[in-house]
């Protein structure tokens, strides 16, 4: 029998789930929202020029990183187009179990209810600046359309999702990032550093959020 995924109250308040079948969770147990935000707000949408800004997000799941990403878009000045890929959205249900959308303002409920109600695999505007397309499909196999900016890259754990975190993958993001672009994740890894640095990518180790020591900032050469 299947396990059901647990929902889990991080260290700052905000949730994540645990997944049984794989000992792992969506995001860390030291702070979700902080985390999201440190990694892929602080260090890769905050600190990207381009604009309008063109992001790719590998690994959709609760949809943390694009709340925080459109609540960013939705005062600020640019134009955003956000693309994230996943091969296997979460029930309706636990989506509306967690407590994203209390870290994002007045207008949170309604910022996450239009991100996770907005249909898959066509571009939709959500808000001011902000517009979404969520792909229902698998990265390993799933050529990238287009060219991006911003690469947000949070997949499960290499030791728990290789597939993901292949040469073959990062090839295939490294063909659909502009020069000058950047990739960000949470994982330093030895193995992520090298298969990034044969992909084109400029790699730098930066110190990561509470629980983390440290996180990569790529740079296409």
């Amino acid at each position: 029998m299947e396990k059901l995924n647990q929902l889990i109250t991080t260290s700052d308040g905000s949730h994540t789930l645990y997944i049984p079948e794989l000992n792992e969770h969506y995001h860390s147990i030291h702070g979700a929202v902080q985390e999201s935000g440190f990694i892929f707000i602080g260090t890769g949408f905050e600190r990207s020029s381009a604009d309008p800004l063109r992001i790719f997000e590998v690994g959709f799941g609760t949809g943390l990183n694009t709340l925080l990403t459109a609540l960013k878009s939705k005062s600020g000045n640019r134009e955003v187009y956000y693309t994230t890929i996943e091969k296997y959205p979460l029930d309706k249900n636990v989506v509306r179990s967690l407590n994203h959308y209390l870290y994002a303002g007045e207008a949170g409920k309604e910022l996450s209810d239009m991100i996770h109600s907005a249909p898959w695999n066509k571009w939709v505007s959500i808000c001011n600046n902000f517009n979404l397309r969520k792909i229902k499909g698998d990265l390993t196999v799933w050529p990238l359309p287009g060219k991006y900016d911003l690469i947000y890259f949070d997949a499960f754990g290499p030791d728990k999702q290789p597939e993901m975190w292949t040469p073959h993958v990062f090839a295939n993001i490294a063909s659909a990032t502009e020069k000058n672009g950047t990739l960000v994740t949470y994982s330093a890894k030895g193995e992520v550093k090298r298969n990034l640095q044969a992909c084109g990518f400029d790699v730098t180790l930066l110190p990561g959020p509470p629980g983390k020591r440290q996180i990569i900032r790529a740079v296409k050469i």
